[in-house]
């Protein structure tokens, strides 16, 4: 089964409160997204800690539920990832 677009920004915001979050759906396809996430948690985190804090923020849905995303992290006044 496919994974709600509101689904995925709910669980990323529930681990991210103060982010700025925007999902897109690729292919219309409720199956390939792209996720922009802008954190102050993600302040002094290499490109692969912030992605796989946003990957654990989906608890295990990621390769189930949610087919692909692909994902940009940035930190709040930071760079982008």
């Amino acid at each position: 089964m496919a994974m709600d677009l509101k689904e995925i920004e709910r669980l990323i915001r529930e681990a991210f409160p103060d982010a700025t979050v925007d999902i897109q759906d690729l292919a219309g396809d409720g199956n390939h997204y792209s996720a922009t996430v802008i954190s102050s948690q993600f302040e002094g985190k290499s490109k692969i800690q912030q992605h796989k804090m946003v990957y654990n923020s989906l608890k295990g849905k990621m390769g189930n539920e949610l087919h692909a995303l692909a994902l940009k992290t940035k930190e709040k006044n930071g760079s982008t990832n």
